[in-house]
């Protein structure tokens, strides 16, 4: 069947729908990675977001529920060039196109999608639609409206959970729409990780004595008033002197309560092969990132080769960065800051 995005600047592309079916407004943005599109699309910092996919062929090896990243897709719909029907995988367990109808996903093949992500790439993210027909007045004026707002309410826990072996070292994690990817990257090293809402108080967090803060990444704009008292909570934390590791809106989160700011990007940081720089090192990593703001420093651990742009800070015993270390669907290169989260850890608890 027969649909259409149209762009806030007013340029639409007709296509066809291959998921659900419907009509939706969100911001769209563009993934680069060739693999590792169902940890894309499952992955919760895409909440609000009409997600194109550069890579021409998508589904090839089906649907791999291990390889989610959380329990549902946060996207508010999904594009790609060629959906692939006749998915090979000894792990598939059925067709993209079924996976996103069942969940009322809206999938859109067959524009040009090459043209789509150049647009993007030259005036920047903007908001767009998805409809049955060419767009109305009306429809352009919804897409003039849209924004993603409360992002990450949406996508926390609304209560405590517990992952990992009880007793050993605990780590509270902070949940902004966190991927399963960072839960099981500290599991499996020896840590029981208490995962807590958003807005949990910081008293309430220290009260479970844990060894060091992690902060995982989420959707949205980290500077939203929404976000105020994350942000509050997070400067009590650093106040009592706990390890705090953050990763992507966790590492906004942290040094907005460390006093910088943060700022838009013109169309984010989104697949699997963005260089970064380690600048005590001098060596150059390449990262998995998805995120659409930046924070705003000079004196950062780690900077992006492509455009100069934050991508770690250090405070001495918290520190954090933009890009996914945990990175499932790769690449691995980075992996090792979580080693040294534990070694941050195991030194604080021994003092």
């Amino acid at each position: 069947m027969a649909a259409y995005l149209t762009l806030a600047g007013g340029r639409s592309f007709r296509g066809e729908y291959f998921g659900a079916e419907g009509e939706v407004t969100g911001e769209v943005v563009f993934s680069t990675g060739m693999v590792g599109y169902l940890e894309t699309l499952t992955d919760p910092s895409y909440y609000g977001q009409i997600l194109l996919q550069t890579f021409p062929l998508i589904g090839n090896y089906g649907v791999i529920p291990p390889d989610f990243e959380s329990a549902g897709v946060a996207a508010a719909a999904y594009i790609v060039k060629h959906p692939c029907q006749t998915p090979s995988n000894f792990r598939s367990e059925g067709k993209l196109s079924d996976f996103l109808r069942e969940r009322g996903v809206v999938g859109l093949c067959g524009i040009d999608t090459r043209a789509l992500a150049k647009t993007i790439r030259s005036g920047g993210v903007m908001n767009g639609k998805i409809t049955y027909s060419p767009p109305t007045p009306a429809d352009m004026a919804e897409i003039s409206a849209y924004s993603v707002r409360r992002a990450v309410a949406a996508c926390s826990v609304k209560q405590l959970e517990k992952h990992g072996a009880p007793g050993a070292r605990r780590v509270a994690l902070m949940d902004f729409g966190t991927k399963r990817g960072i839960i099981e990257a500290l599991a499996t090293r020896g840590c029981e990780v208490w995962v807590f809402p958003h807005d949990t108080p910081a008293a309430d967090i220290l009260r479970c004595e844990p060894r060091g803060v992690m902060l995982g990444n989420g959707p949205g704009d980290p500077a939203e008033d929404a976000n105020s008292g994350i942000v509050a909570a997070l400067r009590e934390l650093r106040g009592a002197g706990i390890p705090i590791f953050g990763i992507c809106l966790g590492h906004q989160m942290l040094a907005l309560a460390s006093g910088y700011k943060t700022g838009k990007l013109p169309f984010g940081h989104r697949g699997t092969n963005q260089p970064v720089l380690d600048t005590r090192t001098k060596r150059v990593y390449v990262t998995s990132q998805n995120h659409g703001y930046a924070v705003l420093a000079d004196d950062c651990s780690f900077k992006n080769i492509n455009d100069g742009t934050c991508e770690g800070m250090d405070y001495g015993l918290s520190f954090s960065v933009q890009f996914h270390p945990e990175a499932r669907g790769g690449p691995l290169d980075t992996a090792f800051l979580f080693d040294s989260f534990i070694e941050r850890m195991d030194a604080y608890a021994a003092r």
